[in-house]
């Protein structure tokens, strides 16, 4: 066994884009991050920018997986894009940001 803790070095880096999307629009672009693989977390806020809902995803896990483990945001979703005409979505992702 190692004790290896983590230090600012080796912890990875994390960062976040923020998209606006319209309600109707919600489910499908949601679905399509958690597909993408590369998130850790969305954070879906109304246009006064309060959270709404707060998905963690877990890094590492094979797709199918998470496929069927994330099934369970997919009505609270809904729900949601049915009462809001605009929502944000902060998409908070592991590693460098494509600008640097």
């Amino acid at each position: 066994m190692t004790n290896e803790q983590k230090t600012p070095e080796t912890e990875p880096k994390t960062f976040s884009d923020q998209l606006e999307v319209a309600g109707n629009q919600l489910v499908e672009k949601v679905q399509e991050l958690v597909k993408e693989g590369n998130a850790r977390r969305l954070i879906i806020r109304n246009a006064e920018n309060e959270v709404l809902m707060d998905i963690n995803l877990t890094v590492g896990v094979a797709a199918s997986v998470v496929g069927v483990l994330a099934a369970w945001w997919v009505a609270p979703v809904a729900a949601i894009a049915a009462i809001f005409a605009r929502l944000k979505i902060e998409v908070v992702r592991e590693g460098v940001p494509p600008s640097e």
